[in-house]
């Protein structure tokens, strides 16, 4: 099996909710931080509840590099262990690092994210400098199962910038990119019927939504947006497929779930929003 096969199947026993640990230490409730540990030990503590309570109601999570190396060493360190407590918990784990270079530099970045330290089960690539920006990571794909999300059409406001523009044969960008993707993919399918090589699709524009999902029905999908950026679960469930086929990411809304639910203790809050989430999601998917 693939780990493409294993995030399915994940999101078919605990639903599709992707948790974000982009944790900065401004999120941590007063009182948690420890004044004898560092920034990145307290980080690693919380992180370490929100996935104990968290994991019976998470498909996956998710672990934004930039969070843990703005910490320098300390927060490398805290990164290393985070990938380390979601992978002893049994469930998948995506590292988002949007690496997007090519050649050696790739196998580079290649080698340092699917083996060693901080070896992921995914990593996010951007595919900005081509088609050999991706090549790099395939024989991972081959060999371990490994698999990559590819950004295609982001939740940003910014995609707009270039990701819509059009092409002389009417195809915005964006599809441009997620064709060659899914032609690339179709020699690295798993048991599920979907690729190796995933996608980013943001949930924050629903009108093109069904047909991205027929377009791609082999792709699996990481799909941002939902929560804070605006992306509603009747928006998200468009780009699903039979209530799978994606996963849904959340991150300050479940780090900070507290916020919203004064009296409850943060770990229970988080659970609280995973089940809430994964509960609106499927019901929008169910209506479809």
């Amino acid at each position: 099996m693939t780990n493409m096969d294993k995030l399915f199947d994940a999101v078919a026993a605990r639903g599709p909710v992707c948790v974000g640990l982009d944790t900065d230490f401004s999120y941590l409730p007063e009182g948690f931080a420890d004044p004898a540990l560092t920034a990145g030990e307290n980080i690693v503590r919380y992180n370490q509840a929100l996935v104990d309570a968290t994991k019976a109601a998470a498909g996956c999570y998710k672990v934004q590099i930039a969070y843990y190396e703005s910490l320098g060493m300390d927060g490398m360190l805290a990164y290393k262990k985070t990938l380390e407590m979601v992978k002893n918990a049994g469930i998948p784990v995506i590292s988002d690092v949007k690496r997007g270079d090519i050649a050696k530099t790739a196998e580079m970045y290649a080698k340092a994210h699917f083996e060693g330290d901080f070896e992921s089960d995914f990593i996010t690539l951007a595919p900005y400098m081509g088609m050999d920006s991706i090549q790099p990571y395939v024989p991972y794909m081959e060999k371990n199962g490994k698999g990559v999300f590819v950004l295609v059409r982001t939740s940003n406001p910014g995609a707009k910038d270039f990701e819509y523009e059009k092409l002389a044969d009417g195809r915005h960008v964006y599809d441009m990119v997620g064709d060659k993707l899914s032609e690339l993919g179709k020699s690295l399918m798993g048991e599920r019927g979907y690729s190796s090589i995933g996608m980013v699709i943001g949930g924050t524009h629903s009108e093109e939504a069904s047909e991205i999902r027929a377009r791609y029905e082999d792709s699996f999908f990481l799909i941002p947006g939902y929560g804070a950026q605006g992306g509603k679960a009747e928006d998200i469930a468009l780009y699903m497929k039979n209530g799978n086929g994606g996963v849904v990411n959340s991150s300050r809304g479940i780090l900070m779930a507290w916020k919203k639910q004064p009296g409850v203790k943060f770990d229970e809050a988080a659970y609280n929003e995973c089940v809430n989430m994964k509960e609106a999601i499927q019901n929008a998917c169910n209506q479809l």
